[in-house]
């Protein structure tokens, strides 16, 4: 029967060492380890070794007494003697699973089978040990990942608990004090008629909101219909959104209803409002002053009692500035404003956010994914997330699609996530001019470089560009063009 001389490891996520700088001593600190060995030499040896390392350990010499401290104490890692007197380390693993299941246990024998082996790994074990130890920092070592592995399943309950309490606002994600901002304004203005406008950069949301906003008031079981005004062409815009009658013009061989008409007693939500030719605006502003509109080619009022949330990612300010957005009609919109914060300024709800996405794709796709790395979640929290909550939603998606174990580990990330290098900026310079100037400069370098970076590793393709940078195509070429135009 082959022996093992050397630690013989179960399959784990890989990049779990302990932090750069992290000394021998501290590597169990705040870990709570049960060491379960009938061999008393042997017991206190871990013991000391673990302790010595930072370890809080606590021993047990039978199962009996092992289960009794599982069920009174904190626990983070037991040690496993396979094979004890009466009740053995096979059955002292299994009760513990079934009582406390983020437990990992790392079996230790000094016989070493493999079928020992593969029915500990059967029965839950972490990992597998053969006596004597390697060295006692391979020891430690196991410990320490089993501890690190016991806290991410912590962390994994911790979120779904979380994600259960946001069910109510649909697909809206987040704990954040913006976000709790955000749910306390759609409480506030989900049963009023008044207008809302969405203000918030490309993938921040804005249609959850408002579908948060539609289902949590009255309106609820009447539609809720969604218009990307910047992907209608201008040409038919009034149409789409008025309806027209029969020989309006080429092409109208009917009379067709309008999405104003379509969500009567619902919801219209106008996405990208400031995408809105100027000769439409006018007709909005009537529809939304006396709640009637009229087809293209009529001259017959009909009556409509649609709500209109309407959302953008452009400063309307500056468009009216321009000429290009009514004055009239952004008062009439902003009669309540509910700004949605970016990604990278609620960073804390990152990882919420990506065990929601990793929850619906791995559900969608079959995949029995459960979890991702530490190594994963950081590079999810340092990246800047330049399209926000989509970006992440895409990466997520992606990475389910390319990860071979039950975890995400970063190489399953985009390039991109990984790699957070950001754009040099000249801090001389910025630093010459006041805050929120010198911020502009630096987000405008950086859409610059991003974009055009985007499109260069897409080979000129901007529909591929846009799908990588989680940013719809009508908002990436409007991100290109503008810079294009500057330089």
């Amino acid at each position: 029967m082959q022996k093992f001389n050397e630690v013989t490891r179960l399959p784990i996520p890989s990049g779990n060492e302990p932090e750069r700088g992290q000394t021998e001593d501290s590597i169990g600190n705040g870990v709570h380890v049960l060491v379960v060995d009938d061999d008393t030499t042997s017991l206190r040896s871990v013991e000391r070794i673990l302790r010595a390392r930072g370890f809080d350990v606590m021993t047990a010499a039978d199962g009996a007494s092992a289960l009794d401290l599982v069920n009174s104490e904190m626990i983070d890692v037991m040690l496993l003697d396979l094979v004890m007197p009466g009740m053995s380390g096979l059955d002292v693993l299994r009760k513990t699973k079934l009582q406390k299941e983020q437990i990992q246990v790392v079996m230790m024998t000094a016989f070493g089978d493999v079928d020992a082996a593969v029915a500990a790994v059967k029965a839950g074990a972490y990992d597998f040990l053969t006596k004597p130890f390697q060295s006692p920092d391979a020891l430690a070592l196991s410990v320490s990942k089993a501890a690190e592995h016991s806290k991410l399943l912590c962390r994994a309950r911790e979120l779904e608990r979380e994600l259960e309490i946001h069910e109510r606002y649909g697909d809206i994600i987040g704990s954040s004090v913006p976000m709790m901002e955000v749910y306390r304004m759609v409480e506030s203005v989900a049963h009023s008629v008044s207008t809302v406008l969405l203000q918030g950069e490309s993938g921040t949301g804005k249609e959850l909101v408002a579908r948060a906003i539609h289902n949590q008031g009255p309106r609820a079981t009447k539609p809720f219909i969604p218009v990307n005004c910047s992907a209608i062409p201008e040409t038919l815009v009034e149409a789409e959104l008025f309806g027209h009658v029969r020989g309006a013009f080429t092409g109208a061989v009917e009379s067709r209803k309008g999405m104003f008409e379509t969500a009567n007693g619902g919801t219209i939500m106008l996405d990208e409002i400031g995408d809105l030719p100027l000769q439409v605006q006018v007709k909005l502003l009537r529809a939304l002053q006396d709640g009637e509109i009229k087809r293209v080619g009529s001259s017959e009022s009909i009556k409509v009692d649609t709500r209109v949330v309407a959302a953008t990612n452009v400063n309307l300010t500056e468009a009216m500035e321009r000429g290009v957005f009514r004055q009239d009609l952004y008062y009439r919109l902003s009669v309540i404003t509910i700004p949605l914060p970016p990604l990278r300024d609620r960073s804390e709800d990152i990882p919420l956010l990506a065990y929601h996405f990793l929850k619906k794709y791995a559900a969608r796709s079959g995949r029995d994914i459960t979890r991702l790395s530490l190594e994963a979640m950081r590079a999810l929290r340092t990246h800047s997330w330049p399209g926000n909550v989509r970006e992440l939603e895409n990466a997520i998606e992606r990475s389910v699609v390319l990860a071979r174990g039950d975890a995400i580990l970063p190489g399953d990330l985009p390039p991109s996530v990984v790699d957070t290098r950001a754009p040099s900026v000249p801090q001389n310079l910025l630093l010459d001019l006041p805050f929120n100037e010198a911020k502009k400069k630096a987000v405008e370098q950086f859409e610059s470089s991003y974009v055009e970076s985007m499109l260069k590793r897409a080979g000129g393709n901007v529909s591929e560009a846009a799908r990588q940078a989680g940013m719809d195509r009508s908002n990436f070429r409007r991100v290109l063009r503008k810079y294009k135009h500057s330089h």
